[in-house]
């Protein structure tokens, strides 16, 4: 694994499991078309730069449940 990749994940674990998956969702979805790459929709864009930016301010899911 590279360094650049080992990053990327090591950040994706700090998100929120939800987060986790629409990553992963978007991992899976690119490696899946080896044609080319997958363009993310503009709903897609603006989720994920809502996750980044809540990351950011350390806004994350609590493990414990209501």
């Amino acid at each position: 694994m590279t360094e650049l990749l080992e990053q990327a994940i090591e950040r994706v674990r700090s998100l929120s499991p939800e987060t986790q998956d629409e990553v992963a969702r978007t991992m899976l979805a690119v490696l899946g078309d080896e044609r080319g790459l997958v363009v993310p929709s503009a709903e897609e864009k603006a989720s994920f730069a809502k996750s980044l930016a809540q990351a950011a301010r350390g806004e994350f899911a609590s493990d414990d449940a209501p």
